[in-house]
């Protein structure tokens, strides 16, 4: 029961809902019917609420039934009356219409002419307003056609703004107002296309540009230094071209106007600085052989003086389109970039003339942009960077001369016929001679040729450096110390290396030697000379404080020594060479009476040879002669001592001694003036001491005296003696050394045995 009656309510809430509910929203409810397992009980409720409801529809249609009937007679009754009244109105309107028929027509021609006056004054209206339009674009066309595009951009923003605004809403109107952004586009197209072209010209003319500006500044020296020598020059008068003559600027202008008109300034200045950068960058780019020829550089200074002589022109012209920082960090960038070019370039330049244009070159660039208003010291510092190179190359081709001077010269005094050829000499070569000036002609200098043409050279070298210096800035003191220091490299290095060069070759002989250190010092002698020279060109006097001292002096005191020690050398092989033709009979029964045949020769070629050296500074002569002597007693000793020579006779000891007796009478002969007693002769004392010793063989007096000041055996060595005596030995015991005392024999081999055997004890005791 209690399960039915649950079932109820639900049914009976159902169906509230049904009457209740929008029967969009049935769905849910009935679905909960079906849902259920009651359905069948639910539909026989809704039938029997079905009935319910008509009935109750039933009872109020009832209700109201007898009104209804009432209100379907009263309208009955009134038909009647509505039909009179509708006849009576058609009437009324017959007559109506029919008297106002010529009112409406004389009404609708009023009308149709009313409208005629109001369309013609609103024609006439609206033409006023569009006359000036169509005017006004008919201009712009105009101006487009002749390509006048700043002022047809001007007409384009009045026909914009003031015109087609006042004209009305009209078709033509609309076409125009669709065709401005095409027009304005155009315009900006065709000006950028002019600038394009404009900046394609400039990069192509720079170089004419910048030849032109250089030009000026060049005529502007040249007026200079005719005011300054009260001088006429037609190049001074004439008129050079200026960057305005040879370019036409007006696409700049003219594109940067219509930029600003159009609202788009910065858009056009960074594109126009854009540009222009890269076409520096391109400009600022050496050919790879711009080091070859001069001209090359001038292509590339002139390139460079045109693309800033052009943004020189466009920042005073122009307001704004460049500013001077833009300017300045482009000069900037030039000026890193063509330092690193030019010090890369010329590095490369091995033709002093050239590196010498290169600098007037770059010294007129630079004075060139100076005047413009662009720094250029560090210009100025890359020249004195310059200058050392060109230093260098200057040094190797002086080297060459000095080379060819010394290869070509005959090492003979300058002999001299007439006082043309003397005052010519004397004129090259600051030499001073009241003696030579005496005699008769011919005569002769004591130098040979490379003396004048070595001094005329330095003169020249000094003048090179000169022409470098030149228009740098540099005071009258730097200028002084740069071409001193530059000669000092001269002398102490290029010609100290030339003349070591002519000293050390092979061929050259002891006259050449001799000739060399009389030209050196001739040379040295001229060294204040151009000291002189100097301060004159340079006008500044030498007793400055801070001037440089020519080296000259001490190179050639160098190569004066190097001379002479190669004229000890020379000599000493010579010697050699002699002794090298020894042929001595070490086991002779007996001496000759005369000297050897290779001691006789070698004795007559230093009596020959040191004849050649009376042109020889005194002392130079008496060392080359005094080092001769020792070297040949020197030698002589050793050949005596020599390993190969196994056994010495006394036979030929005697022979050897008759060989250093004609040495003794060289020595005594003085062969060059100056030695004082017997001073050669003390070259000789070794060997004259060691053979006094073995012929007297007074070892008793040697063996007794040895080591006292007054030993008559002063300058004998034991060890000397020692090696010598040990080849007088009879090492075979059949064929003795002193055979010529056959009754002697064997008391005189015991006799050098006990000798030896003494020599040793006094060695061994003297190194204890």
């Amino acid at each position: 029961m209690a399960q039915s009656a649950d079932t109820a309510a639900e049914h009976q809430r159902i169906l509230r809902e049904v009457e209740s509910t929008d029967t969009n929203c049935l769905g849910p409810t009935l679905r909960s019917v079906y849902d259920g397992q009651e359905h069948g009980l639910f539909m026989e409720k809704l039938e029997g609420r079905i009935r319910n409801h008509d009935r109750e529809i039933e009872k109020m249609c009832n209700h109201h039934f007898q009104g209804f009937v009432d209100s379907i007679t009263e309208l009955l009754k009134v038909r009647g009356e509505a039909q009179k009244l509708k006849g009576q109105v058609i009437e009324t309107n017959r007559k109506l219409r029919n008297d106002g028929k010529e009112l409406l027509a004389t009404m609708d021609e009023l009308t149709q002419c009313r409208l005629q006056q109001r369309n013609i004054a609103t024609t006439i209206d609206k033409l006023t307003h569009c006359l000036p339009v169509l005017e006004m674009y008919s201009r712009l066309q105009e101006q487009m056609r002749a390509k006048r595009y700043y002022p047809a951009l001007c007409t384009l923003e009045q026909l914009e703004q003031s015109c087609l605004p006042r004209a009305g809403e009209y078709r033509f109107c609309a076409i125009m107002a669709e065709n401005i952004p095409v027009l304005r586009a155009h315009i900006r197209d065709v000006s950028m296309s002019d600038l394009k072209d404009f900046l394609e010209s400039i990069r192509k003319h720079s170089d004419k540009i910048g030849e032109t500006a250089i030009k000026q500044v060049f005529c502007f020296l040249v007026c200079v230094v005719c005011a300054r020598f009260a001088c006429n020059s037609t190049l001074a008068n004439d008129r050079v071209p200026g960057a305005q003559d040879l370019v036409d600027f007006s696409p700049v202008y003219r594109c940067l106007h219509i930029y600003t008109v159009l609202g788009s300034r910065d858009t056009f200045e960074n594109y126009y600085r854009k540009q222009r950068r890269k076409q520096a960058r391109l400009v600022l780019q050496p050919n790879s052989n711009m080091h070859e020829t001069l001209e090359g550089y001038r292509r590339y200074f002139n390139q460079i003086v045109g693309f800033f002589v052009v943004e020189d022109h466009v920042l005073h012209t122009t307001r704004g389109l460049v500013n001077r920082a833009y300017v300045e960090e482009l000069w900037e960038l030039a000026l890193s970039k063509t330092i690193a070019a030019l010090r890369t370039h010329s590095s490369y330049c091995t033709d002093p003339d050239l590196i010498l244009d290169l600098k007037n070159l770059i010294v007129l660039f630079a004075d060139t942009l100076q005047g413009y208003g662009f720094p250029t010291s560090q210009l100025f510092d890359m020249l004195l960077e310059l200058r050392d190179q060109y230093g260098e190359v200057l040094l190797k081709k002086w080297n060459r001369f000095f080379r060819q001077i010394l290869d070509q010269d005959n090492y003979s005094p300058i002999p001299v016929a007439t006082q043309e050829e003397y005052r010519r000499i004397a004129g090259q070569f600051p030499f001073q001679d009241p003696e030579l000036e005496k005699m008769s002609f011919p005569k002769k200098f004591p130098f040979s040729e490379f003396v004048p043409k070595v001094y005329s050279q330095l003169k020249e070298f000094i003048y090179a450096c000169l022409k470098y210096s030149e228009d740098l800035h540099l005071s009258s003191t730097e200028i002084d110390d740069m071409i001193r220091k530059s000669t000092n490299l001269l002398l102490t290095r290029t010609l100290s290396n030339c003349l070591q060069y002519a000293i050390k070759k092979k061929n050259v002989g002891l006259a050449e030697l001799v000739q060399i250190i009389v030209n050196t010092t001739h040379l040295e002698m001229s060294c204040h000379y151009l000291e002189e020279f100097i301060s004159n060109i340079t006008n500044v006097p030498p007793h400055m404080v801070n001037a440089t001292k020519l080296y000259g002096t001490s190179t050639f005191k160098d190569a004066r020594h190097a001379a002479e020690e190669e004229i000890y050398t020379n000599l000493n092989l010579k010697i050699d060479q002699f002794l090298q033709l020894a042929d001595y009979d070490w086991m002779a029964a007996q001496g000759g009476g005369q000297a050897s045949d290779y001691l006789s020769d070698l004795i007559a070629f230093l009596c020959s040879t040191f004849s050649v050296f009376t042109h020889l500074p005194g002392k130079v002569a008496q060392t080359a002669c005094m080092s001769a002597c020792k070297h040949l007693s020197t030698s002589l000793l050793q050949l005596l001592l020599e390993a190969d020579v196994r056994q010495v006779s006394m036979g030929a000891l005697q022979q050897f001694n008759v060989d250093v007796k004609e040495c003794e009478r060289f020595a005594r002969a003085g062969p060059v003036p100056g030695f004082q007693g017997d001073t050669l002769l003390l070259a000789f004392i070794d060997l004259r001491q060691l053979l006094d010793l073995f012929i007297q063989w007074d070892w008793s007096t040697y063996l007794a005296d040895y080591g006292r000041p007054s030993c008559k055996y002063l300058r004998v060595n034991p060890h000397t003696a020692l090696a010598l005596l040990e080849k007088m030995k009879d090492t075979s015991r059949k064929n003795s050394v002193f055979s010529q005392f056959r009754k002697n024999e064997r008391d005189k081999q015991k006799l050098i045995d006990t000798v030896v055997r003494q020599l040793r004890n006094l060695i061994a005791a003297h190194q204890s």
